[in-house]
This record gives structure tokens, sequence and C-alpha cells, in this order.
């Protein structure tokens, strides 16, 4: 078990990039209370980060990355906590060689992002963007009637909904679907014989109305809806991608929406975050895409839930408990 008043005796904590979490919305007092002094950065760029922490025994981080310098520099370090369930930015090799360990966060935004995915097919099946730019444009008050009906409005009870990625946004995903009438079917890793409750991928691909992913980028799935998928795709089929942007091949996919091979595409991720100007998605100027901003995880409640098991995972460790630990470091 540590020894909580030893711990905090040695040194502070820090906050390295709070401002990719809170928009002065969050209770933070009970963080602030289990890590005091708690020290916070808004954000820290990589010309700063060799100065700051160089004391703390715990450092909290979104996306700030640690590298081995990092943590060789830091010889009081003993505690990383990851606001995200990623760990990507942390060395985690070089965390263990240092006796650190590495905590994050998970299933604080399951709800958040499957409301999100829930959005997005709506907007697309009722043509949401193009009547809300036809508004604001002033169509609807040059109508000769009292309605516009110029795009397409679908209703998506008794479509078929393809889910890439069976985890807890799936499950919620496919719990949501069913609550407004859509048939869910859940797809098998691609080329594998579909196991009971799954259809084979190929399949998922050709019978879906909408097909939405929620499965981990790796070396298997990297750029796995190709020309070739989207093609093999219902020429009306909605594509949906809240999970990783180098899923989707984002320039065939422009071209899938561009030539009609399926009816229209939503992304809440894409390949290089921010993404450059000319990111072929944010580039394209078509009306039957939807970008959003990697937001489908913030509503207020997941990142306070973020907080709330930062604060649990702190007062874990200072007791000896493990909880949430991606690397298990020493004990003090």
């Amino acid at each position: 078990m540590h020894n909580q008043a030893d711990v905090k005796a040695r040194t502070g904590s820090v906050f390295l990039d709070l401002a990719s979490l809170d928009r002065d919305d969050l209770d933070l007092s009970a963080l602030e209370r289990v890590c005091e002094p708690l020290q916070r950065f808004p954000r820290t760029g990589i010309d700063e980060l060799a100065d700051r922490a160089r004391e703390a025994w715990c450092v909290i981080v979104n996306k700030v990355v640690l590298d081995r310098t990092f943590f060789e520099a830091r010889p009081a370090l003993r505690l990383v906590c990851v606001v995200a369930t990623g760990t990507n930015n942390v060395d985690l090799e070089a965390a263990a060689d240092h006796g650190v360990t590495v905590v994050n966060c998970q299933g604080y935004g399951t709800d958040s992002l499957a409301q999100h995915v829930l959005m997005l097919i709506l907007a697309l099946a009722r043509s949401f963007p193009r009547y809300q730019a036809d508004v604001a444009e002033g169509a609807w008050s040059r109508s000769s009637q009292f309605c516009l009906l110029d795009h397409p409005i679908r209703e998506v009870g008794g479509r078929r909904l393809g889910i890439v990625g069976y985890g807890a946004i799936g499950r919620a995903v496919n719990r949501l679907a069913e609550a407004i009438g859509m048939e869910v079917v859940i797809a098998d890793r691609p080329g594998a014989s579909p196991r009971a409750g799954r259809m084979a991928f190929d399949e998922v691909v050709a019978t879906s109305d909408v097909i939405s992913l929620h499965c981990p980028l790796n070396a298997q799935t990297r750029g796995l809806f190709d020309a070739h998928v989207l093609q093999r795709m219902q020429s009306d089929a909605l594509l949906i991608n809240t999970a990783r942007g180098g899923l989707v091949d984002e320039a065939a996919l422009v071209r899938a929406l561009r030539e009609g091979w399926i009816g229209g595409a939503a992304v809440d991720v894409v390949s290089s975050e921010p993404p450059a100007p000319d990111n072929p998605l944010l580039a394209a100027g078509l009306d039957n895409l939807i970008v959003t901003p990697h937001c489908a995880w913030g509503s207020r409640e997941a990142r306070q839930r973020i907080v709330d098991q930062t604060t649990e995972n702190i007062e874990a460790w200072l007791d000896g408990r493990p909880l949430r630990r991606v690397v298990e470091g020493c004990a003090n």
C-alpha cells in the first residue's frame, strides 16, 4: 500500500492539457483534492514540455506525447493518468522501465457516442443539412407553398443497420437503432466464417442500408473500407464512421459519394487530426457528406465521467489497489 502523505509530500501533480477536456463546465474539486497541489495548464506544446512536471509524482495527460526522454528526466514520477482510453501517446515500455504506473479511462463516452451515431444516421436519411441550408439562404421564405420537399426524406424503421465492431459502443448503437425500428446485423471479421449471431462481412456490406464502424484501427482494419468495399455497398446506403479515420480510404469515399456508389456518409474522425485544410473529406464540398470534428464523445456528462474516473484511479493507486491500470509501476 502506498503512503499517500509521503507521496504527496515529495512533489506536486500536473495536468498538461486540461483544455482538451474541460471547457470551464466540469467539477474538478475532487480531482484537485486528491492531487493537491495540482498545477493546471490549458495546453502544453513540444517546446514547453521539457520544463513542465519536472518534479511531479503524478502527471495527467490527454494527447501530449510522453516519450522515453520524458520519463528519463523525471525520477520523481510515479503515476501517469491518461484522460482517454487510448494510450498511444505514452511510451508504455519506457514507463515500465522507470517504474511508472500508467492508468486510463474506460467506457466514459459510450452513450454520448452512440447518440451521435443515431443523430448522423437520421440527419443523412432525412437530408437535414440540405434543408437547414435551404432555410438559411431563404428558400423556404420564397416557397410557393407551406413546405419544402426538395430533398429525399427516408424513414429508417425497417432498414438494415450493419455494425462493424461490436464492443460497448457497437452494442449501445444496436440498442438505440432497434428502439427506432431498425433491423441490426453484426459483421464478423472480413474473410472469417460467421460465428453464431454474426453475419459474413461481405454480406453485411452488400445488404445493409446503413453501415456504422466501431472497430479498432490496426494492421487488419486500416483502409478496410476502400474503393473495392465501397463499390459493393448499395447505391443508396449510408456509411457512418465515428471510430478511427484510418478505417476508411478518404479519397475513395469522396469518389464513391460523387459517383453515386453510395448514398451518403458521415464521419466524426479523419486520418490525421486536426486535419489539414486539403483533407479530401473537408475539401469535398458534397451535400451528402457530414463531417463533425471528433466531438461525438464529448458530452459534458462524458467529460465529467473522465474526471471522476481519473480521481478514482489516483485514489486507488495511493491505496495500492489496481484500477484501470495499463502499466504496473513499482511500489513506493
